[in-house]
């Protein structure tokens, strides 16, 4: 028996854990130096290289269908640091196809140095691909951003010719304007011709909600040890830079012009979404008279979003109430594996939000969504 059960999983979103030399192992010699180190700050993860001392491997695999649940969490997670321990994570967990991100890496897209920051995301994607080669089940996800495109595309095609399977990018405004600034074309060409999508991760943007709202005379929080450190006043926001990103991607036409590209929102919730999505059908009803182009879409942005863009809700939102309220084709199941994030039992928490929902759309909910999205047999 496996953690998955009798159910076809695609796990939309899991996470290695970085070690010392994840990125100067695979840094251009021009930028190894200049490269910053990953851990610490707000995350206060000490980076190891995955030592176990006799026995404590034989112990987490004989937690068989419990390891999510009995497990430790972070660098000591089967599978964390050590590729081949991931395939057996994997025979564990059961799941078909689980992608995979980097834990502590978004920091390099605020370096400022741009021949630091591509070369950053270049030692980034190699490592990536390296820790996912040896198992086709693992699909690793590239760091790049759209802020300067004759240097962005390079890296995008090597990333995509090392066969990772998404792109990572932040929730800004890249060099300046908007991401559906017609320049940013090709760049979305290139994935729609390959198939991969882009993705907003939690990370894209600012994680925290600002020192000043958190300033209300008394004592701060104790802060606890994790790749995103979050509290209640972030999670209130945590979301907002990708809604404002994606949102001005739609409204510039960028899904319209390019049919096969498709997008996701990762460990940001999806409680937003319905409303997100109500707002753009607004916006476009509305203003088609003031700004002509949006009179030229041929669907809605609901209708859009249905066809090409993804969101993994939190295990604790009522996905029933998100597939009622929008297309259920939207919502992808995540484990967050290995992180404490994920909780210690993410099917049981979606199954009884699925519970009152026909069997078919917890089978997409669980993998024939993300299958379709990520262009899977």
């Amino acid at each position: 028996m496996t953690y998955a059960g009798g159910r076809r999983i695609v796990d939309a979103d899991s996470h290695l854990m970085e070690w010392p030399t994840f990125l100067t192992d695979h840094a251009d010699q021009a930028v190894r130096d200049a490269l910053p180190p990953l851990g610490g700050g707000r995350s206060r993860l000490e980076l190891t290289d995955g030592h176990r001392e006799p026995g404590e491997r034989e112990a987490l695999v004989a937690l068989g269908d419990d390891l999510v649940r009995k497990g430790p969490k972070w660098h000591a997670a089967l599978g964390a640091v050590d590729p081949a321990e991931r395939s057996t994570a994997l025979d564990l967990l059961g799941f078909e196809y689980q992608v995979v991100y980097s834990s502590l890496c978004a920091p390099l897209f605020e370096l400022t140095d741009p021949d630091v920051r591509y070369g950053a995301y270049r030692a980034h994607n190699r490592a990536v691909a390296e820790f996912c080669a040896a198992d086709e089940r693992l699909l690793g996800v590239a760091m790049c951003d759209l802020d300067d495109l004759d240097r962005a595309l390079p890296v995008l095609d090597e990333a995509l010719d090392l066969g990772l399977r998404e792109v990572w990018l932040p929730a800004r405004a890249p060099g300046g304007r908007s991401p559906g600034h017609v320049d940013h074309d090709p760049f979305w060409a290139r994935l729609a011709e390959r198939g991969v999508p882009f993705v907003l991760h939690v990370g894209s943007g600012p994680l925290g909600i600002g020192d000043e709202w958190l300033d209300n005379g008394r004592p701060p929080a104790e802060e606890f040890t994790g790749a995103e450190i979050i509290g209640s006043k972030d999670f209130m926001v945590v979301w907002h830079p990708a809604e404002r990103w994606l949102s001005v991607l739609v409204l510039d036409g960028v899904l319209e012009r390019h049919r096969g590209l498709r997008g996701g929102v990762i460990e940001m919730g999806a409680g937003w979404v319905p409303a997100m999505l109500r707002r753009l059908d607004h916006a476009v009803d509305i203003w088609k008279r003031s700004e002509p182009r949006l009179g030229t879409f041929e669907r809605t942005p609901s209708e859009q979003a249905a066809e090409q863009l993804r969101f993994t809700p939190y295990p604790f939102e009522d996905v029933a109430w998100l597939c009622a309220q929008s297309d259920p084709a939207l919502y992808l199941f995540s484990s967050d594996y290995p992180h404490a994030e994920g909780g210690r039992d993410p099917i049981g928490r979606f199954d009884r939000a699925l519970a009152s929902l026909d069997d078919a759309v917890a089978a997409r909910f669980y993998a024939d969504n993300a299958a379709g999205w990520l262009g899977l047999a």
